[in-house]
């Protein structure tokens, strides 16, 4: 390989770009070979949407932005909890690594397909010059992974409208099959998920990269494992591989199969409590009705919070969002842009021209009047990369750490000094295998604890509606309430967290 990029790339500054983009999608019904730049010359089906599955198999091109791809890279893989109970400030560091390989190997380029999708934007994802012409082979591994962990994300969830993922390794779906799941002889699939429109357990697995044939099947065959462990209950196998080359556009194959069966229980194992019917895909347009949809929604906005929590106060900044959470429930995609959101944009305004003369604490009070609330936020450093929450959400996060960290001190094998005994003599395989043991356990203590979270988190996420955030963070200043500083930020909001990436992030790639 040229150990140069080649003199006909040309050195330009970073594309100013709208944030739109098409990534061209193949549902079938099992692995294939890959298409051959049938991305470009195939006739696309329109994407109108779905709750699911679409009626038919074949080529579709729907239109994403960056900021759902920023949320489903932020959002998948492991648990951090157990192994970020201490040292909270990592957190930064752990987000910085889902999103730097994203931002460091990916590019936008314009296409001009054969049969161009009416509403489509143009613009698809590529590799750009840094990965094609100057990247080592363990560097692009690493990149492969990351990208086919998010890129699966977001087709399941942004796209599919599943409900939040979680590791398989950690047991699965069905509490009495556990220990099949974890059987580490075993070679199963990356994630599961609950879809309540299918009503039904997805069994996932991702890859990403150059995927060929040959590694689709290993992943098939993964598939076929978990699936007959889950057995008799409904359930889908959903295979997405996330496939791209230098000068071509990033395009999934999503190979999937029904299996009919038994619906799926609640998530405490009994299948009778009534709030199983309510429990939405997307966990936040229901924290109202649902104590099981809280505790899922602050589980996985964890690592958000503890970025927040563990922030110099300077990086903390609050912004002003619709109070009306359903001006924010899913219709396209996780996130809601903001920049287009002309009722907020008013509003804002209108903040803006009361803030010189009044003092910030008046001025906080004076937004809840205009119907805005404002949510704590900061940028994630070494990225740009904004991530923040809700008041209400922030408080159930907050007693869930705390309920967590109770369960680290008094669970032997999870307390510090066992686990720095347990690390001391043995081999890097031998420690990986106790520590996914140690996530094991954990995760087993939170869900026995489950029925005394339900009032707990609930109480505090009520709470945290009327407490100022000074409060919440325990700190004897409020954040500065920011009506100014996002002109160079696209923004995004779900009802109960609040993501911005800057609008100068991909270069361009003209070969």
């Amino acid at each position: 390989m040229n150990p140069m990029i080649p003199a006909h790339v040309p050195d330009e500054p970073p594309l100013t770009y709208a944030d739109s983009f098409d990534i061209p999608v193949l549902f079938r019904n099992g692995p294939a070979d890959k298409p051959k730049r049938q991305w470009r010359t195939n006739k696309h089906k329109a994407w109108t949407g779905s709750d699911g599955f679409p009626a038919a198999d074949g080529w579709y091109a729907p239109t994403t932005t960056w900021r759902e791809i920023i949320k489903a890279a932020t959002e998948v893989g492991r648990d951090i909890t157990p192994h970020l109970q201490n040292q909270p400030q990592y957190a930064h560091g752990e987000l910085v690594a889902r999103v730097s390989p994203l931002y460091a190997y990916l590019g936008a380029h314009t296409v001009k397909p054969r049969h161009p999708v009416p509403g489509a934007k143009g613009r698809r994802l590529t590799l750009n010059p840094v990965y094609a012409h100057g990247t080592e082979r363990t560097a692009k591994n690493a990149a492969a992974y990351r990208l086919g962990m998010t890129m699966t994300e977001w087709a399941c969830r942004s796209l599919l409208g599943l409900g939040q993922t979680e590791h398989l390794e950690l047991g699965g779906p069905i509490p009495a099959l556990s220990e099949t799941f974890k059987d580490p002889k075993k070679k199963l699939p990356d994630l599961w998920g609950r879809h309540e429109a299918e009503e039904m357990y997805w069994l996932i697995e991702a890859k990403g990269g150059n995927v060929g044939v040959g590694t689709l099947r290993k992943g098939w065959a993964q598939l076929e494992a978990g699936s007959k462990i889950l057995g008799s209950y409904a359930h889908r196998t959903v295979l997405v591989g996330a496939s791209v080359r230098p000068g071509d556009d990033l395009f999934l194959t999503i190979d999937h199969d029904l299996h009919p069966g038994q619906p799926p229980l609640h998530p405490d194992g009994s299948g009778t409590d009534d709030e199983a019917a309510a429990s939405p895909g997307n966990l936040e347009d229901h924290l109202g009705d649902s104590d099981d949809a809280l505790i899922g929604a602050a589980r996985a906005q964890m690592l958000a919070y503890l970025a927040l929590r563990s922030a110099p106060a300077s990086h903390l900044r609050t912004v002003p969002v619709l109070a009306d959470r359903a001006s924010r429930h899913r219709r396209s995609g996780l996130t809601t842009p903001l920049e287009d959101d002309d009722l907020t944009l008013a509003l804002r305004a209108d903040a803006r021209g009361a803030a010189p003369h009044v003092e910030q604490h008046t001025l906080r009070a004076g937004i809840r009047t205009l119907g805005l609330d404002d949510f704590l936020t900061c940028r994630i450093p070494g990225t740009e990369v904004h991530l923040g929450m809700s008041r209400k959400l922030f408080a159930a996060c907050e007693r869930l750490h705390e309920e967590d960290l109770a369960i680290a001190r008094r669970t032997p094998g999870l307390r510090a000094e066992d686990q720095l005994a347990v690390d001391q003599g043995l081999s890097e395989d031998a420690q990986e295998e106790q520590r996914l043991t140690q996530r094991r356990i954990f995760r087993e203590q939170q869900e026995e604890a489950r029925p005394r979270l339900r009032p707990l988190l609930r109480d505090a996420y009520e709470r945290g509606a009327t407490s100022d955030w000074s409060d919440l963070l325990r700190r004897p200043q409020e954040p500065e309430l920011d009506l100014e500083g996002n002109e160079g930020l696209l923004e995004a909001a779900t009802p109960e967290t609040y993501l911005a990436v800057s609008r100068y992030d991909l270069p361009p790639i003209r070969a």
